[in-house]
């Protein structure tokens, strides 16, 4: 029988940050450790499991059966201390309620501000905490305590994630006002293709959408500029260096300030699915909890079929 009060929450936390980093110097960097120490503490961790958890090798370290297993419940572990110590902050903070919310960039640009204005008005009590991100880093804050909530794609990996619809978007193509493409009433995405594109990073989940459909077409995307916003993409675009792909919430808040076009596009799946992802509703805050109902009231429906446990 293991002995629970060997085990080390520093040494946790540092397999978690090793393995997600899959190699042993990057997980040694974050925690400002040597790599001896490191490699000391994983190795005490693998006698106290008495198991492999880590395989070395030339380009790093990969996880063994036994280290996957202890992976996914170390974040559990550690997560639920990162919960303890936000609420135990908000005590001495003087905070009746604290909502953490990660959302991504279309979240920002569509749906959330109205929503959360909305919220705020039922909830003055309730702080709000949050963080504008990519969905594969919203999903690493959920699962990691550092959110309740976050706002994702539909295509972004959420292993052992609850996930429910949230909001519904059009692709549309964003196109200088004097651009060849800017005629007409819509747009092939082949045509649209054809040209250089301004994306989010080829993490974020729009751009894998946009690279999926690209190859769907028989085409690879000529992407020139990669930013992290849809302010500085929509400025891209006006500058002429390339077009954008991106939700029309999010192109018309920028459209007529700076002269740009939106246009439909065609032969390209448009509708995009945002994404509430939770660890789960049952375990979830009062607050958190009535961010989900406000969603679900909107969207008029309980959330049934679009609730499921990701295994990605």
């Amino acid at each position: 029988m293991i002995n629970l009060n060997r085990f080390d929450l520093v040494s946790l936390r540092l397999f978690v940050a090793v393995v997600d980093a899959g190699s042993l110097t990057a997980g040694a960097d974050r925690f400002g450790i040597s790599l001896a120490a490191a490699s000391k503490r994983i190795n005490e961790l693998e006698q106290h499991c008495g198991l492999t958890l880590l395989q070395r090798g030339q380009r790093g370290v990969s996880t063994t059966a036994g280290g996957q297993l202890l992976h996914r419940h170390a974040i559990e572990v550690i997560a639920r201390l990162e919960q303890l110590a936000l609420a135990v902050e908000d005590v001495h903070g003087g905070a009746g309620a604290h909502l953490r919310l990660w959302a991504n960039p279309s979240a920002f640009s569509g749906f959330l501000p109205r929503l959360l204005s909305a919220y705020a008005a039922r909830h003055p009590k309730v702080r709000i905490d949050l963080e504008d991100a990519l969905s594969e880093d919203g999903v690493r804050a959920v699962q990691k305590g550092q959110a309740e909530l976050a706002v994702i794609g539909d295509n972004v990996p959420c292993e052992g994630l609850e996930t429910r619809l949230c909001n519904i978007d059009r692709l549309v193509l964003l196109v200088p006002a004097g651009h060849a493409l800017a005629q007409g009433t819509g747009v092939q995405v082949s045509a649209a293709f054809a040209h250089d594109l301004v994306t989010l990073p080829r993490s974020a989940s729009l751009t894998r959408k946009v690279m999926a459909a690209a190859e769907a077409v028989g085409h690879t995307p000529r992407i020139r500029v990669q930013v992290r916003s849809f302010d500085s993409m929509c400025r891209m675009v006006a500058c002429g260096l390339g077009l954008a792909i991106l939700p029309e919430a999010a192109a018309a808040l920028y459209a007529q300030a700076l002269a740009l076009k939106v246009q439909p596009l065609e032969g390209l799946e448009v509708e995009r699915r945002l994404l509430l992802a939770m660890r789960s509703r049952a375990d979830l805050s009062p607050q958190a909890e009535a961010l989900v109902a406000m969603i679900e009231a909107e969207l008029g429906a309980t959330g049934g079929p679009d609730v499921h446990l990701a295994h990605e």
